[in-house]
């Protein structure tokens, strides 16, 4: 099979060509750092250098193959214009490019955050009306009804939270659960899903490979938990006992505005905006996986502890902790 992976050197992206090539795919992976790409080129991957903005080489890397995995975006930007001008117009340029080049099938990577927050005890299966909550998730819907409007075989993946090795969000949890205290936002009663890059990887190619099509599905683990008991798990994993300090809505809000100003001041990015505010105190960002699990014949093989103890292992090994 020959594949086409955008992203490919992120978090999520390096778990997909890791998972492509055990399985001997021909990959190709559209970068726009060569230099971050290197290590991916001496495993045998084809790079082709380019950005979604660049016509000519998304031309180019579309051209024969199988299946385009859609998986680069932006998670943080400095206005909902620049989240959309990544997620939706980047989104629009490849599909142009894919059908263009005769392409049919596309799996693209979106996000919980593009359905909007569930009802403690009612996980979301994909087939709810969205109702995102952020500009992230607002860009990340406008870049799914781009890809509704194709002519492509497409499928949509919406993960919850992703870690594992390589993440360095939960690797700021890991940091300061050393420490025995770590903040959660609101009452640590939000209940979460979670998947692990790994098993993320298997579901994005188990997608690819099944007959539906033009679906919407929610890949992870079945299990739930709260905000706290992550937390507290985290220190399970390093043998750490975890005292959570709650923090309020409203304080919440001051420290993120906070953060986000100071972002701007030093001219960079960051996820902690006055806007995630509306993520971070919602009940629960929880789904449903049965749908996938049924038509894509895929299971997920690590649950929260399972994956924690191979995340903090892998951590460890790299010096990161």
């Amino acid at each position: 099979m020959r594949a086409l992976v955008t992203g490919a050197t992120g978090f999520v992206g390096s778990h997909l060509v890791d998972a492509l090539l055990r399985r001997g795919a021909e990959v190709t992976a559209l970068a726009r750092s060569p230099e971050k790409a290197a290590p991916l080129r001496a495993r045998g991957v084809c790079i082709v250098a380019g950005r979604l903005d660049g016509e000519a080489t998304l031309r180019q890397a579309v051209q024969h193959q199988d299946v385009v995995y859609h998986v680069a975006g932006a998670v943080a930007a400095r206005s909902e214009a620049d989240f959309l001008q990544a997620n939706r117009d980047g989104t629009r340029n490849l599909v142009a490019a894919t059908e263009a080049a005769g392409g049919t099938r596309l799996v693209f990577v979106s996000s919980l955050a593009a359905g909007g927050p569930s009802r403690r005890g009612a996980a979301l299966d994909g087939t709810e009306e969205p109702r995102p909550v952020t500009a992230y998730g607002r860009s990340k819907l406008a870049a799914e009804q781009v890809i509704r409007s194709s002519s492509l075989r497409w499928s949509i993946v919406r993960p919850p939270m992703v870690y594992g090795p390589r993440d360095r969000e939960v690797l700021k949890v890991f940091r300061l659960a050393r420490f025995g205290v770590a903040p959660v936002f609101g009452d640590g009663s939000q209940e979460l899903s979670a998947v692990h890059a790994a098993d993320l990887a298997d579901a994005l190619i188990a997608v690819a490979d099944a007959a539906t099509h033009g679906r919407t599905y929610n890949a992870c683990h079945p299990e739930v938990f709260t905000s706290g008991e992550f937390v507290r798990a985290v220190g399970a994993t390093m043998g750490r006992s975890v005292r959570t300090i709650h923090v309020p809505a409203p304080l919440g809000r001051a420290l993120l505005t906070v953060a986000e100003t100071s972002a701007r001041v030093t001219g960079q990015t960051t996820i902690l905006t006055a806007d995630k505010a509306n993520e971070f105190f919602q009940p629960a960002w929880t789904a449903d996986p049965t749908p996938l699990i049924r038509d894509c014949h895929w299971q997920p093989a690590y649950d929260l502890r399972r994956g924690l103890a191979d995340t903090y292992q892998w951590y460890r090994k790299a010096g990161w902790l």
